[in-house]
């Protein structure tokens, strides 16, 4: 007999059934079976958050209904006060745990089905924190020509992350192997969300950047192709792959020595670098076209927000009116 989701009936699946079709459905399914580790640690954890609650109100989660479905949207809404991007992630993975269920015929309908996450309010160009020009320069010209290869791989990558807009996650997965070499040019194969793509470097960023491996070498170390791209300088890890919050803590202490990390309206991490180069290259005159490609956009509309951003100011209806206003 299948269990339903009427927790009047019988059931003789268990949890762990549904577990079990759900690993399958992680293996062959996420991102067409190719979904990096960081994604699956996602949906595993997201899933055991929701275990967990059904757990601490003794739900037996093969029995549970849409009711409980929006308790617990209702619980994360109020208790843990999440964002609707959030929600909206944490309802989509439970969705996906019934419906792997579902299709292997454990159970009979989805309760997450239907249950939909609270509207974003907010402005989608609010989430868009990004430097100006004269503040990239303040934060690259911080660092440090000490020779050091810690100042050497910094400046590199900052250099790297405000002007061509990799993802932090990209530059922390790049090898050696992921240099890649057209006639005199540099750049790097990253493998961002769903694609893999060449962020072509400048000149003056790829000379950072061959100055950097090349202390690398003179310090003995092999560059094999399999050896991480960036690595990390500190006493107990130094050689080691930099971590995604060891990129992050890097950007954050330069953001705060030139006192860009937290200014009136406005606090920047290490994603504003991401979209600084979004918005900036947009100023400058690119295309449309051409920033998707940098940044590895699969929608043009996610790259039009930082047109929006620029566009808000420069082009407000207000500056065309022909009104004095007293000074004060």
């Amino acid at each position: 007999m299948l269990a339903t989701t009427n927790p009047t009936q019988f059931s003789p699946i268990t949890t762990n059934n549904l577990l079990v079709v759900f690993a399958e459905f992680l293996d062959i399914d996420v991102s067409a079976g190719d979904a990096s580790t960081d994604t699956l640690k996602t949906y595993t954890r997201q899933l055991q958050q929701f275990l967990n609650w059904c757990d601490r109100r003794q739900l037996n989660p093969v029995m549970v209904t849409k009711e409980d479905i929006k308790k617990y949207r209702h619980w994360m809404i109020k208790q843990k006060e999440y964002k609707p991007a959030t929600i909206a992630l944490k309802l989509a993975v439970v969705r996906r745990f019934y419906q792997a269920a579902l299709e292997k015929g454990l159970i009979s309908l989805n309760p997450a089905t239907g249950v939909k996450p609270p509207r974003e309010k907010r402005d989608p160009a609010e989430k868009i924190t990004y430097l100006e020009q004269t503040e990239v320069e303040s934060l690259l010209g911080i660092i440090p020509n000490d020779g050091t290869l810690k100042s050497a791989r910094d400046k590199a990558m900052l250099a790297i992350m405000a002007l061509e807009g990799p993802r932090t996650v990209e530059l922390h997965r790049a090898d050696i192997a992921s240099l890649v070499r057209q006639g005199g040019n540099l750049g790097i194969r990253v493998e961002g969300k769903r694609s893999i793509r060449v962020v072509p470097l400048t000149p003056d960023i790829a000379d950072l950047l061959v100055d950097y491996l090349h202390q690398r070498e003179t310090r003995g170390e092999i560059l094999k192709p399999t050896r991480p791209l960036f690595i990390a300088t500190g006493t107990n890890s130094i050689g080691n792959r930099i971590s995604r919050r060891g990129i992050r803590l890097v950007v954050d202490k330069y953001l705060e020595q030139a006192s860009l990390k937290h200014t009136p309206g406005r606090t920047v991490s290490a994603h504003s670098l991401r979209h600084t180069a979004g918005t900036l290259a947009l100023r400058s005159g690119a295309e449309l076209r051409q920033v998707q490609d940098l940044l590895g956009h699969s929608d043009p509309r996610t790259t039009c927000i930082y047109a929006h951003v620029a566009d808000r100011w420069e082009n407000n209806p207000a500056l065309k009116l022909k009104i004095n206003i007293p000074s004060i």
